[in-house]
């Protein structure tokens, strides 16, 4: 997200707050992402952000009202999922689309009922991919291990015939191509990650918040628990080198 934020808007600063310390959330309780949300809430208002960005579906389906209210006032709440909606509604009307997510994306079933109160005739099919992210987080990506890993899971007859695929996860980016090639480029990948980022580029645009200023952004990288191999994945994900800060969220 953070790469899709910076790729679209090059002047913005960005602080970013990994919650290294309580990952995946794919299979934490409802009750246990919300506390840990508003807690990271509380860090980025501290820290001066206009606009939040929840870039985690689990955490967007389990904490965007909850952190919507309490924010209110301080800072905007976007999530990932509800620009995703909006883009299919329009974009893919009476279409069959798969989506992947890990459990508790797929379980809250909150594409499903969003996309179903549109009335716009979709048929979305949903499977659970939890070995996903783990796989991108340990750097299995591009080779014969996540090449095995992603057809067995998109070999499932449930995604059979789609016109297009969500990637329900931000990890999920990182093997967008090898999904691609996967379907033989005849099913459109979508990406939630550039759908949220334009989301978030049109709310700053239309709320004149933009940052015009010619010198260079500031960003922030913080995680809850500092280590070296999610620094090496940060750098995978953001493109080029950055250097995390630790910053615990109970004391």
């Amino acid at each position: 997200m953070a790469h899709a934020i910076r790729a679209l808007m090059p002047r913005e600063n960005i602080i970013y707050f990994g919650d290294t310390a309580h990952l995946p959330y794919g299979d934490k309780s409802e009750s246990a992402i919300q506390a840990y949300s508003v807690k990271i809430a509380n860090v980025l208002i501290q820290k001066g952000c206009k606009v939040i960005v929840i870039a985690c579906h689990s955490a967007s389906s389990a904490s965007y009202e909850l952190l919507k209210e309490y924010v209110r006032g301080d800072a905007h709440v976007i999530n990932v999922i509800d620009p995703m909606v909006d883009y299919v509604a329009t974009h893919f009307p009476g279409a069959t689309l798969g989506l992947i997510g890990t459990k508790r994306t797929v379980q809250s079933d909150i594409y499903s009922k969003k996309i179903q109160a549109l009335n716009q005739g979709i048929t979305l099919r949903t499977l659970a991919t939890p070995l996903l992210a783990p796989m991108i987080e340990e750097g299995f990506f591009a080779n014969q291990i996540s090449h095995d890993i992603i057809a067995q899971y998109l070999d499932d007859p449930h995604l059979g015939s789609l016109d297009a695929l969500i990637l329900a996860c931000t990890h999920y980016p990182l093997i967008k191509n090898e999904i691609e090639a996967f379907y033989k480029h005849q099913t459109v990948v979508l990406d939630s990650s550039l759908v949220a980022a334009q989301s978030l580029q049109d709310y700053l645009t239309h709320h004149q918040l933009r940052r015009n200023a010619a010198t260079a952004p500031t960003d922030h990288f913080y995680v809850s628990d500092y280590t070296e191999s999610f620094e090496a994945s940060t750098r995978l994900f953001f493109g080029e080198n950055v250097r995390l800060e630790s910053h615990k969220l109970w004391a």
